[in-house]
């Protein structure tokens, strides 16, 4: 109960919602024309058609306008030059009914928000605002509501410097409180540091009970496939298609799935495998946002296999594809995760006759079932080499318990039966573990590899 109630108000109401009301929108794009902060994969036209995907997800959000201004430094204090910001204010302030601007990069520093806010008169967004509050939007679990709140205490640190520096131009520096030898910075910034340390031991105590249930299925035996990818590129559907698990309702919108979800299926062999669905990608999430949701990726760590699905429909799918595996790479996966990985193409359906090019890259079309079997025969091959499971044929006696073993502790796949003598060549695929243990328990039994 102790525990619940603080959840509770670690989970309050946030000071940084923004509220279910409806948004209209100005979409800002810094174009960097060189330098490191320009992005040599990606076309200006994509970056904002991505900046206008995700005002899109929002409900009540609508786009009024699209403005690219060119900049070389995206970093001062008012992002562009004197006269491209001048210009910019101009535009703003001559739009109707605008509430709202979306300067599309990765993150704002609180003085350059707040300039940008006093000069335009509106409230100003940028990604990682914007992709916060989609997050909150979809959240549905305690555990995806705690990695946003922890994702929000840089900003709420950012917010009280702000704040801070705003009240001492006002009334000339720092007040101490009541009495109580602290500032007011001082008393704040320890209320924030006690937040985020009561965030960080929720999300402790949430992670060692997944990885209870993570011994649980390792006891069982079950090989674990991650299924991981930038947002909105099929991973559900695709789960779906190959579990046949009816509950699953994919949406065609970023950052639909936030927790990481399990899912039953079969391979042709019969054997048993979980899925795991996991939160999508995003070129320039920034990066105290990727270590908030850390708890949710560190299961991937834990998987057999990662099959990486991408939208090769998509114009960005190379920048697309260079981002999951940065993610990936900064996860500090085990190498032979990272080297065994299966790389999907998805949406085939709508390139006709495509081909990959890349070597060992299979074209599937998750929705309508194109290239599934072949898929799942490369999941199995590789799950098989990874997991160390052996493919036997065993003969064993009708009478005995061994069949009834078998099907208890491996994967049987055929049965043949010799009424004439009461046996019986069993097919199975089983683990090293249970294999050995079968060996211990029945040494006569014919075993054929």
């Amino acid at each position: 109960e102790d525990d619940e109630s603080e959840l509770e108000e670690l989970l309050g109401p946030s000071p940084l919602a923004l509220g279910p009301g409806a948004q209209r929108v100005v979409i800002v794009h810094p174009d960097v024309k060189w330098g490191p902060k320009k992005s040599p994969l990606t076309k200006v036209e994509l970056q904002i058609a991505e900046a206008v995907a995700l005002v899109d997800t929002l409900q009540n959000w609508t786009v009024l306008d699209k403005i690219i201004l060119p900049t070389k430094n995206p970093d001062k204090k008012f992002v562009f030059g004197k006269g491209n910001f001048q210009v910019l204010t101009e535009k703003i302030k001559e739009l109707p009914h605008v509430t709202a601007v979306f300067l599309n990069m990765e993150r704002l520093s609180s003085v350059t928000k707040r300039e940008l806010e006093d000069a335009w008169g509106v409230k100003v967004f940028d990604r990682y605002t914007v992709v916060l509050h989609i997050f909150r939007c979809n959240a549905r679990t305690k555990e995806a509501k705690l990695q946003i709140a922890l994702a929000e205490i840089p900003l709420l640190r950012s917010n009280l410097k702000n704040e801070v520096s705003q009240l001492d131009q006002q009334r000339g520096g720092s007040r101490y409180i009541m009495g109580s030898g602290e500032t007011f910075m001082e008393t704040q910034t320890r209320i924030l540091k006690e937040k985020e340390l009561k965030l960080r031991n929720a999300l402790e105590k949430l992670r060692r009970k997944r990885c209870l249930l993570r011994t649980q299925r390792k006891k069982r035996e079950f090989p674990i496939i991650s299924v991981m990818g930038y947002t909105n590129c099929g991973k559900t559907t695709l789960i779906k298609a190959l579990t046949g698990e009816a509950e699953l309702q994919p949406r065609d919108q970023l950052f639909a799935t936030l927790d990481i979800t399990a899912h039953a299926g079969y391979l042709p062999s019969h054997m048993a495998v979980i899925y795991v669905d996991t939160i999508g990608f995003l070129t320039d999430l920034p990066h105290n946002l990727v270590e908030s949701f850390s708890a949710t990726l560190e299961e991937v760590a834990y998987s057999d296999l990662i099959v990486h699905v991408r939208d090769i429909t998509h114009p960005d799918t190379i920048l697309q594809k260079a981002t999951v595996l940065s993610v990936l790479k900064n996860l500090n996966l085990p190498n032979h995760l990272l080297d065994s990985m299966v790389e999907v193409h998805n949406k085939v359906d709508l390139i006709e006759g495509y081909k990959p090019t890349e070597e060992n890259a299979l074209a599937i079309s998750a929705l309508h079932g194109h290239g599934l079997e072949e898929l799942k025969e490369e999941i199995e091959k590789k799950i098989l080499t990874v997991t160390g499971k052996k493919i036997l044929t065993v003969n064993i006696n009708l009478e005995g318990p061994q069949l009834s073993w078998l099907y208890k502790e491996a994967t049987v796949q055929e049965v043949e039966v010799m009424p004439e003598d009461g046996t019986a060549q069993v097919k199975v695929i089983i683990s090293n573990s249970a294999f050995g243990k079968y060996k211990n328990l029945f040494p006569n039994s014919k075993i054929c590899i």
